[in-house]
């Protein structure tokens, strides 16, 4: 008998002893309010009881036999690293506390960059496609495995990462710079590594969002979007992170809440799907690993069918994990419903047990199951301040980072900046809220980090979309100064560049006669364009970095300088600054193309590009 029949024999076991609701409770994925599993604060205990019908973590497991616990920062279960194990002790006594004493197993959104659930101190790390900008595939590894080393310390044994979609849309509101890039072979590369990275810290992976979330313009939290690729294009484009995936052993693979007639014309979403599912995702590309939704309550999945039969109907397409539904009572009655009006078959639901068992077992969370106890599940404060935020995490933090940022433009080799002859220094522009708990605000990071760097920067705050006034201001701030860093968000181009420059001329013109009424609002204007053209009339040197998706530039065409970061997060800010500085050389090349504003059909900057000093 070879070993994986022995552990399904095993399996199969434990799953003979189960009731038809513990079955049914494995399958499903739940978040919960609080940082403690039975002593939550008083507010959380009260948003628990509305919207799950439960007081605490450990009630909710109890309730509904639960096999999983996603952990959200809104949902305070991120606070701190030392609250993390406890709340993951927690959770895992009170599932050694039921009949079955299956452990729970606890996941987490943590792909890094601008998807991060768990902040500082924790190391954090660049994104996907800061990653795919440094061209390492041991890097996506590295950062990986560190990743997974933290998280396990945490008692967190699952990554919903890495993504695996293929960024076809720059405009993709849903996506960007969460895939890796827009090549579909140099994204199932990276995905392949950060699978063996995650692997090797024993964490569970699922890569997402099956059959590809990349080329569309819709957000399914919120609607649900259409992919009209052919078939062939799909084998083309979105199948081959998929297949590498599958080839690398990923451990679960999450569905996605898109049409894609191409694949089934029944206008189904993905997730509730059986030719998708069943028919391309296990028949045709062999894999037999759990299967999650994405989470339920995401209105893509929601606009056709009711929440319960959202539920069964992603069981009869394939589906394992039932992720996060909005009313958890409603799902779970129904998938029993539909058990005991024959829709659904025990069968079919110990086929998904089995998968979700042999999940966890992979990543070690069935070790201490004989024990009754729950110590295979568990962690420790010693191993939390081992290994959460270790210095030698940290560094390699710093170093991937390096190795990510992206230097778009430098016309007139302004850059690198030296303290002897720009010292003065001026950051401006946006400061979104930290995506991953982060210090922040980003102007604050990147003044201070130049300032650590021998500059006197200042930073002010103009905001993704800055009035009058705050363009007015931030003019005569750059008064006397060496140079302005502006941080760019998303900038759309939604009027022409000799718009935007009117705009700036009369901001200038307002802002050398401070005492003069007027305006000169441009409400058809892009305000971050028009800052930076303000900006640059002045006469000082402007350098842009494009903290989110690196299409800004296409938008910016007259400053001296521009890079991309790929992310606010601090880490990534910090690198930006040292490479502005000249203490690291710029080594990122672009993984997506950037197209120009004016003629989106025309490539401004190929993938590939990106310069160096």
């Amino acid at each position: 008998m070879s070993q994986s029949d022995d552990l399904d024999r095993r399996l199969r076991g434990i799953i003979s002893g189960l009731t038809l609701e513990e079955k049914v409770g494995q399958l499903f994925v739940m978040h919960v309010y609080g940082e403690s599993a039975t002593d939550p604060d008083a507010a959380d205990v009260e948003t628990n009881l509305r919207e799950l019908g439960v007081r605490d973590a450990a009630e909710l497991i109890a309730t509904y036999r639960l096999g999983g616990v996603i952990y959200f920062g809104w949902a305070h279960n991120t606070r701190s690293p030392r609250q993390i194990a406890e709340l993951s002790n927690g959770i895992q006594k009170a599932a050694a506390e039921q009949p079955s004493r299956i452990p729970v197993l606890i996941s987490v959104d943590q792909e890094h960059g601008i998807v991060a659930r768990v902040g500082a101190p924790a190391t954090l790390l660049p994104g996907a496609m800061a990653i795919g900008a440094s061209g390492s595939h041991d890097m996506a590894r590295e950062a990986a495995r560190v990743a997974g080393a933290e998280l396990r310390a945490l008692g967190i044994r699952q990554d919903h990462a890495p993504d695996a979609d293929v960024n076809v849309d720059p405009a993709n509101p849903v996506i960007g710079v969460r895939s890796f890039g827009s090549d579909p072979e140099a994204v199932a590369g990276f995905v392949t590594a950060q699978i063996e990275g995650y692997q090797s810290a024993g964490i569970a992976t699922a890569a997402k969002h099956f059959p590809g979330h990349g080329d569309t313009m819709d957000d399914s939290h919120t609607e649900l979007p259409r992919i009209h690729h052919t078939r062939e294009e799909w084998d083309r484009v979105d199948a081959p992170p998929f297949r590498a995936a599958v080839a690398a052993g990923v451990d679960s693979v999450m569905t996605a809440h898109i049409v894609v007639p191409a694949l089934d014309p029944a206008g189904d979403p993905a997730t509730l799907s059986r030719p998708i599912l069943t028919g391309v995702l296990r028949e045709e590309l062999g894999y037999d690993g759990v299967i999650s939704t994405d989470s339920l309550a995401m209105r893509g999945v929601r606009t056709k069918y009711g929440d319960d039969r959202v539920a069964v109907l992603a069981l009869k397409a394939g589906v394992d994990q039932l992720l996060n539904p909005p009313n958890p009572k409603v799902a779970w009655d129904a998938v029993l419903r539909a058990v005991a009006d024959g829709e659904l078959t025990e069968e079919r639901i110990e086929e998904s047990v089995l998968r979700v068992l042999r999940m966890k077992a992979k990543v070690g969370l069935l070790d201490g199951l004989t024990a009754g106890d729950g110590t295979g599940a568990g962690t420790t404060s010693e191993e939390v301040d081992a290994t959460v935020g270790a210095p030698g995490h940290l560094a390699t933090a710093d170093r991937i980072a390096e190795a990510t940022t992206t230097l778009l433009r430098d016309d007139h080799a302004l850059l690198p900046l030296s303290p002897h002859t720009h010292p003065e220094i001026l950051v401006v522009g946006v400061d979104p809220g930290s995506p991953s708990g982060t210090t922040g605000p980003p102007t604050t990071v990147l003044a201070d980090a130049l300032t650590g760097l021998g500059f006197t920067a200042t930073a002010r705050s103009t905001g993704t979309a800055p009035d009058d006034t705050a363009v007015e201001e931030a003019v005569v701030a750059a008064k006397g100064k060496d140079a302005v860093l502006v941080a760019t968000y998303n900038v759309a181009a939604r009027t022409t560049a000799r718009d935007n420059t009117q705009a700036a001329n009369a901001a200038l013109d307002k802002a050398s006669r401070p005492g003069r009424a007027g305006n000169y609002a441009a409400p058809s204007t892009d305000g971050q364009a028009v800052l930076v053209a303000a900006l640059k009339a002045t006469g000082v040197p402007v350098i842009t970095l494009a903290v989110r998706n690196p299409h800004d530039i296409a938008h910016l065409p007259d400053v001296d300088a521009s890079l991309a970061s790929y992310s606010w997060t601090d880490v990534e800010l910090r690198a930006a600054a040292r490479v502005i500085a000249g203490r690291a050389a710029p080594r990122g090349r672009l993984p997506v193309p950037v197209r120009r504003a004016d003629d989106p059909t025309q490539v401004l900057y190929p993938v590939g590009h990106g310069l160096t000093y």
